[in-house]
């Protein structure tokens, strides 16, 4: 393995819906040094542009449905107009970006997503080797940062919509077997919070140890629990640690002082 590191940082939609929260951000972003990428959806943008197609937007359980119409959508928003927008702000800080789709260098494959109790339409899963890390290595040695939108293909000519997590996760256990990676999940929240309502009761570390106990303590709860189990899987498979923090507080990232840092221990 290199002595390299690397950070991954995925972006939430309630801050890419945000354009003076997003300058925010990217302006802090572009100034973490070394080896980076960038992970981002789409936030509410693709729905605005689809109600103004009179195509309509369906959500199962807070996951959007890609029928054929939804994808022409998602893949004009996401990999055109919300990526692009990006890379330009990044290149304003002098951040050498690259956009990219996972269809771009072949760098991300995955497979539709089968129909079970719900049929999802164009949505991508990503396998284990699906990422193809020595292209994003040629990126990140050529010193440009690669901006990933969340849209997958399925190698044989089909877009598919892809959650931005998952990309997250999957890029960061695919490049920690070269670099030494973080993985850092930006949104609005200070980071994983004892009481739910007061947005100071941050708790810095967890082990998995300490997950379980919060689990069964009911202090972490409903969408934070995959998210975490997401987070100690990719730990699992060699990612250095993983953080959860307010995109806002991103600059305090480099003094270790970003919100949640998950940990194997």
């Amino acid at each position: 393995m290199s002595n390299s590191t690397l950070n991954i940082i995925k972006i939430g939609g309630n801050v890419i819906d945000d354009d003076i929260q997003l300058e925010a951000f990217l302006e802090k972003f572009a100034a973490i040094p070394g080896k980076k990428i960038l992970v981002h959806g789409g936030g509410k943008i693709a729905t605005r542009i689809a109600a103004k197609l009179d195509i309509e937007a369906k959500m199962i359980d807070g996951r959007r449905v890609t029928d054929e119409s939804m994808l022409d959508v998602v893949t004009m928003v996401y990999a055109g107009l919300t990526n692009k927008k990006i890379v330009a702000k990044l290149q304003k800080y002098q951040c050498d970006a690259i956009g990219l789709s996972g269809a771009d260098g072949n760098v991300i494959k995955s497979v539709k997503r089968p129909v079970r109790e719900i049929d999802y339409g164009f949505v991508g899963d990503i396998l284990a080797d699906s990422v193809n890390t020595l292209a994003i290595k040629k990126f990140l040695d050529a010193g440009f940062t690669p901006v990933f939108s969340a849209i997958t293909h399925n190698g044989v000519g089909q877009l598919l919509n892809t959650n931005a997590d998952t990309i997250a996760s999957a890029l960061s256990t695919c490049l920690s077997r070269l670099y030494e990676t973080s993985l850092i999940y930006c949104f609005e929240k200070n980071g994983v919070l004892a009481d739910i309502s007061d947005d100071n009761s941050v708790i810095e570390s967890i082990t998995a140890k300490k997950f379980e106990d919060y689990k069964q303590k009911g202090i972490i709860s409903d969408g934070m629990i995959p998210k975490l189990e997401n987070a100690f899987d990719a730990i699992n498979k060699g990612v250095k640690s993983v953080y959860i923090g307010n995109a806002a507080n991103l600059h305090l990232f480099q003094q270790q002082k970003f919100g949640t840092c998950l940990v194997n221990k």
